[in-house]
């Protein structure tokens, strides 16, 4: 007997679960879905955590198409599965399908976590304090001491950002975005977490704008795709970037994107976005076991150390 995962195990496979898992060593009882779900490098830090934990478990990449997510989900709960995460296309379909869930979930609107809990759902987002856990240990600051100014607001990602750093009381927030009537409408959704005049703002993504804003912003958040392909278009110029502000990229593949190597040149300190990967699978691990989560051991995982 061994534990062989396949690289990706489809709704076909938890349909014939108790033959398909039935040489494995330590069971599947945890999973990503979505689809696609190859990508996904959840496993590499959450295998080693289960091993360092002592846990009698294995954590799958399982790929569900948008039509398959109730039946895997069923499937996944008669198998006996902990909970699994959720990654794109299912974030939102799940936030709607869950029995309870979270304030951070609830005010992001998306759900990621999910663990079966006596015949429930409970939902959770590691993505939004995830990145306060990643922006704090690469900056060693707390949201609620900066103003903060993220590009790309209107999108999961930015939403996520959003609402954590109103939910920490930041000191200022600045959503940028190309349709800022749609970060408006975000603005409006948190003001009761930032009340004051000014005190949370939606602007259009244009460079006078940007300039502006930058004067007076400690922490620049890009929550966009951009600089995944070399001839994106620059998240924020380099020319506005200045030495005193915290870079932080929620993209990390390329490593280094041209925001990151503007930030660099103006001589800012920055980090990408591998490690609120780290901390979003050490606060799912906490949320599925109730215990403290091996977080060297997944760094290493994570890195391919």
């Amino acid at each position: 007997m061994g534990n062989h995962l396949k690289e990706v195990y489809t709704l076909s496979d938890l349909a014939e679960w108790s033959e398909v898992s039935r040489d494995l060593e330590f069971p599947a009882r945890l999973a990503v879905i979505g689809d696609p779900v190859a990508h996904s490098r959840s496993p590499q830090m959450h295998n080693p955590a289960l091993r360092a934990t002592g846990g009698n478990a294995s954590y799958i990449r399982l790929h569900l198409r948008e039509g398959e997510l109730d039946e895997g989900i069923r499937l996944m709960e008669a198998a006996g599965f902990i909970g699994f995460n959720a990654t794109i296309p299912h974030k939102s379909a799940v936030f709607e399908r869950v029995d309870e869930m979270t304030e951070t979930a609830r005010r992001v609107g998306a759900v990621n976590t999910v663990a079966f809990r006596e015949g429930r759902l409970i939902g959770h987002n590691t993505d939004a304090p995830g990145l306060q856990r990643a922006v704090k240990e690469a900056f060693s600051v707390d949201f609620c001491d900066l103003r903060i100014l993220i590009v790309g607001a209107g999108g999961g990602a930015g939403r996520a950002a959003t609402v954590q750093a109103a939910m920490e009381g930041c000191r200022r927030l600045v959503l940028v975005n190309r349709t800022v009537s749609k970060a408006g409408e975000l603005v409006r959704e948190i003001a009761d977490l930032l009340p004051g005049e000014g005190r949370v703002v939606a602007v259009p993504w244009e460079d006078a704008e940007l300039a502006r804003e930058l004067e007076c912003t400690d922490l620049v958040i890009n929550a966009t795709s951009l600089g995944m392909k070399p001839d994106d278009r620059p998240v924020v110029p380099g020319h506005l970037l200045r030495a005193r502000h915290l870079v932080y990229d929620m993209v990390y593949s390329p490593p280094e994107t041209r925001f990151l190597e503007d930030a660099r040149n103006s001589g800012a300190m920055c980090a990408n976005g591998l490690d609120m990967l780290l901390w979003q699978g050490v606060l799912a691990f906490e949320f599925w076991f109730d215990r403290e989560a091996p977080v060297e051991v997944m760094r290493r995982g994570l890195h391919g150390m």
